[in-house]
């Protein structure tokens, strides 16, 4: 079943953030919320259900076993080379011991393989196997071709902004 939902229209340039009689007032505050906090709050809570599913789709090809919170490792592996597993946990803000789970998960389908840290022989680094490779860039390169079939009619401005905006909020979300 495809969810549906309502998308907002623009808000007027007196309802943006720092505009109008409102400008320096906290959105959160008083009886009324800001409608633009709420039409961020709901469009933010459909992006992240997508995102979710999305994810255990993709772990899924990348193997029937994966878990969708591995994926994103992965990712990061693929993206930052060879990392620590604590800083891995780092990165992604959770416990050492959801962490040694999920890499013990990827670990046993092959996916990933732990090498000395040359840095501190007490440590390992944790990198992406060469099938580990395979099997993600698959799926990757054809998440990508989604993205290009899914935004072909927005200019490469409107994505240009899109991607500066999720970085910034992830960066936001990092501090």
């Amino acid at each position: 079943m495809q969810e549906t939902h309502e998308t907002t229209a623009p808000l007027p340039e007196e309802d943006l953030p720092g505009r109008g009689a409102d400008a320096g007032a906290d959105p959160c505050e008083g009886p009324a919320v800001d409608p633009a906090y709420l039409a961020l709050e709901r469009e933010l809570a459909v992006f992240l259900r997508r995102a979710r599913a999305s994810s255990g789709e993709m772990a899924r090809e990348v193997h029937p076993d994966l878990e969708p919170a591995a994926y994103g490792l992965l990712v990061r592996l693929e993206e930052g080379g060879p990392q620590r597993a604590t800083d891995l946990a780092a990165y992604f803000g959770v416990g050492k011991a959801t962490m040694s789970r999920q890499l013990r998960a990827l670990g046993d389908l092959g996916l990933i393989a732990r090498d000395p840290d040359p840095a501190d022989g007490r440590a390992a680094l944790i990198r992406i196997t060469g099938e580990g490779r395979e099997r993600f860039t698959r799926v990757r390169d054809a998440r990508r071709a989604q993205y290009i079939r899914k935004f072909a009619d927005w200019n490469r401005v409107e994505i240009a902004e899109l991607a500066r905006l999720l970085h910034q909020l992830n960066e936001r979300a990092e501090s």
